[in-house]
């Protein structure tokens, strides 16, 4: 997925200095990613400790989450659901082709009426199988993961859902094919969570927490908030011209709250290595950052460049710079 904020081309240095810290064995560690987006960081560990802690507050990365971090075994004719769900006659009164697509009058453009329908369809259908229990939870989420990625793939939008795009663009134009979201299969059971990290971090302990709090001021219950209406499909009264539900918003997000936030979390955590990925564009500073981590034990920084995420026409940008800087902030509790 095109996501703002992944770690997709960062995940191998980070695992490479978090290794350098704790020890190349992490095989009988716990390692927690509490603000897990698409869960890339946390399937890079998989393989190598003994349990992952995956949680995020937004809907449509706990199904993620559920599925790649939490399934470890393998899930009997998982393809044939796959076919079934892409063969099945579509539907014309489901709610994403009611209130995002353009045939039903909504106004809204997200994605193509075929599309649309054919979200509405597959959702309805997963649902209708896991609630009679023709289907266990690891399918369910399983096949719930994949229409989320596959709906994605051909939504109408410059990559996040703030707007739609008045015209369907190529990718759009294509007809969703719902793929299977493969994940790692291991011998070892981990686990999901769907909280406030600043609540469930009085609930957890382990090894190693790595952190990757929202940057900036962009909420991204209000940046995905298509996803998040795929993966819950609990009906509701859409606002404005996008169409939003009320949503989340992160105290991470919030300038006047972001460091007392903060701090909390790292004084409530029952780990011994504490990570933190931040950029130069944060809202927290390099310096406040510091400040905060070096009262709770021994401190470092590592610092890489590399090329920032566009979500936004480059003659438009708000930042000019093609390449930021990530910092991984290291804490030894």
């Amino acid at each position: 997925m095109n996501y703002i904020g992944s770690k997709l081309k960062l995940s191998s240095w980070i695992e490479e200095e978090v290794k350098k810290v704790v020890g190349q064995d992490l095989s009988q560690k716990t390692f927690c990613d509490i603000f897990a987006g698409t869960g890339i960081v946390g399937r890079t560990f998989k393989e190598d400790v003994k349990k992952v802690i995956a949680n995020d507050l937004e809907h449509y990365s706990f199904v993620l989450n559920k599925n790649y971090i939490e399934n470890h075994t393998p899930i009997p004719e998982k393809e044939r659901y796959i076919q079934e769900l892409n063969e099945l006659p579509l539907r014309d009164d489901g709610f994403i082709y009611q209130n995002y697509c353009m045939g039903s009058g909504s106004g809204r453009q997200y994605f193509s009426d075929h599309n649309g329908k054919k979200i509405d369809t597959i959702r309805i259908a997963i649902q209708a199988w896991y609630d009679k229990g023709a289907i266990g939870e690891n399918l369910y989420y399983f096949l719930l993961a994949s229409l989320i990625e596959s709906a994605d793939k051909v939504a109408n939008t410059a990559s996040v859902y703030g707007a739609f795009l008045k015209h369907l663009k190529k990718s759009a134009q294509k007809e969703l094919v719902l793929e299977g979201a493969e994940y790692i299969e291991n011998d070892n059971e981990h686990k999901v969570y769907h909280q406030d990290s600043n609540v469930l971090i009085h609930e957890i302990e382990g090894d190693i927490l790595y952190l990757d709090p929202p940057y900036n001021q962009r909420q991204y219950s209000a940046n995905y908030h298509l996803l998040n209406t795929i993966s819950q499909y609990q009906p509701f009264v859409p606002k404005g011209k996008t169409g939003l539900p009320e949503y989340n918003r992160s105290a991470y997000c919030k300038k006047s709250e972001v460091l007392r936030s903060f701090e909390a979390l790292i004084h409530a955590a029952n780990f011994k290595y504490i990570f933190l990925s931040y950029n130069n564009e944060g809202l927290m500073s390099e310096e406040d950052v510091k400040n905060i981590m070096q009262k709770y034990g021994k401190y470092d920084l590592i610092t890489k460049e590399y090329q920032r995420f566009k979500a936004d026409k480059t003659s438009a940008r708000n930042h000019k710079a093609t390449k930021t800087y990530e910092y991984l902030h290291v804490l030894e509790k």
